[in-house]
């Protein structure tokens, strides 16, 4: 009966993307599942979150393995940035990425809802520019164009939000928004550029790093080396690493971007 519900919802979207534009289906998609927000209760953030397992001091730096594993982030970034700077949203994934790396490791010093703050603000902001770019990629390029910046401000605002309320759900659908909408782009929606396999295996290596997030003092407990937490630094700063190499070719044309004109770059 679920698959049902599945499938019927799948064929109720196809039908309705097919007689609206793509910029007015994505963005009543979004505004549905924010006005949806409103009938969860407010989410505070649990303090255990910063009990992380692995707080050792090395070099005189607190919590030093959550602190340096930090650094791919800023390395990846800073090239990314350096290389990728004609797309967008492409600048805006990096910058965040960028950002996360001083982000987080600020935060790791000392964890406490303050510098959790910054640690999440660049994280919504790479959130936010990876689904306008799958948007742009599987969607509609002016689709995504036009929908980078609202949802970088929500993205910024959700932390806003929580700075100014203690409520977290706005933040929430930042970071699981995404998720849910990710695949059902991607099922609904015939690709554009090839490269699919490098979404897949990012996808992969996020999900890991949840399971690494999830099981942090099991994994640090099984041989005290390196936490889940550490690891899953490594995994987030592998999937972000992929846009290197997603080398994209584009497979159909829109007449908007044969009028236009078309960069297939990253």
């Amino acid at each position: 009966m679920p698959v049902v519900h599945v499938c019927g919802l799948g064929q109720r979207l196809v039908l309705f993307c097919r007689n609206e534009s793509p910029h007015t289906c994505s963005s009543r998609f979004m505004l549905a599942s924010l006005l949806g927000l409103l009938l969860l209760p407010p989410i505070v953030q649990n303090q255990n979150y910063h009990d992380f397992a692995d707080q050792r001091t090395l070099f005189g730096i607190p919590n030093f393995w959550n602190v340096v594993s930090n650094i791919p982030f800023i390395g990846i970034g800073a090239v990314g940035l350096w290389q990728f700077g004609r797309s967008r949203a492409t600048m805006l994934l990096f910058l965040g990425i960028f950002l996360t790396g001083f982000g987080s490791a600020y935060y790791h010093l000392e964890p406490n809802d303050q510098t959790l703050f910054w640690d999440r603000l660049p994280m919504a902001i790479s959130f936010m520019a990876i689904l306008a770019i799958a948007i742009e990629e599987r969607v509609d390029r002016r689709a995504g164009a036009i929908l980078l910046w609202p949802m970088t401000a929500i993205g910024v605002f959700s932390l806003l939000l929580w700075h100014w309320t203690g409520d977290l759900r706005l933040y929430a659908w930042v970071q699981f928004f995404p998720c849910l909408a990710l695949p059902l782009i991607f099922i609904l929606f015939a690709p554009r550029f090839s490269g699919t396999i490098y979404w897949l295996i990012a996808a992969a290596l996020y999900a890991l790093a949840k399971l690494f997030e999830f099981y942090d003092s099991a994994i640090y407990s099984a041989g005290t080396i390196l936490s889940g937490h550490t690891l899953k630094h490594f995994a987030a700063s592998c999937g972000a690493l992929l846009r290197y190499f997603q080398k994209r070719r584009l497979l159909m044309v829109t007449n908007a971007e044969e009028t236009l004109g078309f960069d297939s770059g990253p």
